[in-house]
């Protein structure tokens, strides 16, 4: 088998800021001792001159981790590198017991089932989907698959507390950096309300790639979203105590005063079949009071890709009309006075 050379030969050299640090977790006893619990990494990275008015929160999708968001499968740059290079200051973060945030079940609690094979063939590769062009490596390619799936591992089990870890930590991690956009992909979707719902002050927008739902859904090895469209409790206006009391209002009945007036956009892609939960999960986000839209890769040009659009070989070109959101969000708020 020829050796493929060091990436570090390939890849031209670029002037960056960057770093570290951590949003520590809550404090627990446990057998007299004291723990912590649930803290979030972040790595962080900025060109040499920013550009752009507000930082972008990069969190990653279910059971995965930030590494989702740099080089793609078959090396190329990510969505990371890419915001870097247009002047954004990005955060990339490994979520509450994932990647190098610690996991320890006696503090966290249970894991869910480990990540198979199977499992993200089913999610991302190529199935019978024709239009299913974009997939970054030949599925039969063992060591591309075993380098994939290598960084999954284990969700905690308890959906809804793994969310409300999320929403905390980042919530925090606003009050340390300021007013930011947050992206999320697909479980990290869920994340972004609920961020909102905590701090809508510091959320300029999210942009949301294919968001774990549809609404009061049971997610398969994951979790029910019994709050509709997430798992944790989120603010609603008047205030309700029992998640069924969701289930059965009347759109319109129940208002998320956390989200109206936060941009929210929306990503799919044509070829997958996770896009099909998107539709009604702004649906039900605009009966709240939401202001979500809903962009369709495909209608802007973007073909051929699957849930793992953020990595798949024209991920530069599904970045696009992400960024040119992102532009007019900040002309739109800059119009309306002084960005904060």
């Amino acid at each position: 088998m020829s050796k493929s050379p060091a990436p570090w030969t390939t890849v031209p050299a670029r002037t960056v800021r960057r770093g570290h640090f951590w949003i520590p977790g809550d404090r627990v006893s446990l057998n007299g001792e004291t723990y912590q619990r649930g803290p979030m990494f972040v790595e962080w990275e900025a060109p040499e001159e920013i550009t752009q008015p507000w930082p972008v929160v990069l969190m990653h999708g279910g059971g995965f981790q930030g590494t989702e968001w740099f080089d793609t499968p078959d090396g190329r740059p990510g969505w990371a590198q890419r915001l870097v290079e247009a002047g954004y200051a990005v955060l990339v973060v490994d979520r509450p017991g994932h990647g190098r945030s610690p996991f320890h079940t006696d503090v966290v609690g249970r894991m869910g089932p480990p990540f198979s094979y199977e499992g993200g063939r089913a999610i991302y590769v190529p199935g019978t989907d024709p239009r299913h062009t974009q997939w970054p490596f030949d599925p039969d390619l063992d060591d591309a698959m075993d380098e994939f799936i290598a960084g999954y591992g284990p969700l905690p089990a308890d959906l809804e507390a793994s969310q409300t870890m999320d929403a905390d930590r980042t919530a925090t991690l606003l009050d340390r950096i300021g007013p930011a956009v947050l992206v999320t992909h697909s479980a990290s979707g869920p994340d972004g309300w609920l961020v909102a719902d905590r701090r809508p002050h510091l959320v300029k927008g999210i942009i949301a790639v294919e968001p774990m739902g549809a609404p009061f859904a049971d997610i398969p090895n994951i979790g029910p979203m019994r709050w509709g469209a997430t798992a944790a409790r989120m603010g609603f206006d008047p205030p309700v105590n029992d998640p069924d009391e969701v289930r059965h209002a009347a759109p319109g009945a129940l208002r998320l005063p956390g989200l109206v007036g936060v941009p929210i956009l929306v990503v799919t892609a044509e070829a997958s079949a996770f896009a099909a939960a998107s539709p009604p999960t702004v649906a039900f986000l605009n009966a709240a009071g939401a202001s979500d839209e809903l962009l369709r890769l495909e209608e802007h040009g973007v073909r051929g890709n699957g849930h793992g659009l953020i990595y798949e070989r024209n991920s530069d070109e599904a970045l696009a009309p992400v960024l040119d959101w992102l532009a007019n969000l900040a002309a739109r708020s800059s119009s309306d006075g002084p960005m904060a």
